[in-house]
């Protein structure tokens, strides 16, 4: 028999803290960003990965952005329904 559950109060610490994770990401994507505008750096190599950080990079980030708040916002959810469903303890 398989038994589905979770608590409610860990579900949601769960949410922000993966809702939290968004800032430390742009955080990262703005400090490489500012990073590598401000470096005297020039040739292909710089080239390469500033075309990979702009392309690649940057948006791998986002789409992980994307799933740390859609996640975070589904355990959020779940734990305000079980909350909901439990009633007042």
């Amino acid at each position: 028999m398989i038994t589905y559950g979770a608590n409610p109060e860990q579900l949601a610490s769960l949410g922000r803290s993966l809702k939290e994770q968004i800032t430390v990401i742009e955080q990262v994507m703005r400090t490489v960003s500012s990073a590598l505008a401000n470096t005297t750096w020039t040739g292909p190599a710089r080239d390469q990965f500033e075309n990979d950080w702009n392309t690649s990079f940057r948006t791998a980030l986002g789409k992980l952005n994307q799933a740390f708040d859609a996640a975070g916002s589904g355990c959020i959810s779940r734990s305000s329904d079980l909350q909901r469903l439990m009633g007042p303890r």
